[in-house]
């Protein structure tokens, strides 16, 4: 990330310019990780909005300019699982409420390798991702927080322990058996490593 810890700093002591460039700077991050836990572009919208609210008002109380990705990460992911209690009281989660046309910003798993850029190949990669986003949906909570993470969002196992409060052995383990059951997942809908193009 483009940013130092004077900024950080800066906006610990008040300066609403720095607040406003960390904001800047953090957004898409923020919005990508709801995105990815919720596959919603509402919800991750109000995750996003909610964790930069939350960052102004109590910024000054962070102990360690250090911590603070790790930090943001935690009020996101406290606003992910208020979110996802929310949806949970009023309906249950199911495949039924993705809206296929929606697309998200943050890079797509597939980008991380890669691949001819031809349209034919394109738009089987976008329903590929796609497929992928709605297979992380079934793991659990504390799994796919970790997935994301690391997968995605390329934090290290100890911001990851971090963040959730955990050891880093635990945010292992999760992101073992969160793996393991993606691609179990992924097996039952006949998703192969040959149709992904690489082995999870």
């Amino acid at each position: 990330m483009m940013h130092s810890d004077h900024l950080i700093a800066r906006a610990r002591e008040g300066d609403k310019n720095a607040q406003g460039r960390l904001v800047q700077l953090w957004y898409k991050r923020m919005y990508n990780f709801a995105y990815k836990f919720f596959f919603d572009h509402d919800l991750a919208m109000e995750v996003s909005q909610k964790t930069f609210i939350s960052m102004h008002k109590n910024i000054g109380a962070l102990q360690e300019v250090s911590r603070f990705k790790s930090w943001l990460y935690t009020i996101a992911v406290n606003y992910c699982r208020e979110e996802a209690r929310k949806k949970k009281t009023s309906r249950s989660m199911s495949l039924h409420d993705l809206r296929p046309g929606e697309r998200d910003e943050s890079y797509r798993w597939e980008e991380t390798h890669h691949r001819t850029a031809n349209p034919e190949r394109l738009l089987q990669q976008s329903e590929l991702s796609d497929l992928l986003q709605e297979c992380l949906l079934e793991l659990s909570e504390e799994q796919r927080e970790v997935v994301i993470m690391k997968e995605y969002e390329g934090l290290k196992f100890r911001e990851i322990a971090d963040t959730l409060n955990i050891s880093e052995n635990t945010a292992k383990s999760r992101m073992y058996y969160g793996l393991e059951a993606l691609k179990r997942i992924l097996e039952k809908k006949n998703i192969t490593k040959e149709t992904i193009g690489y082995e999870l």
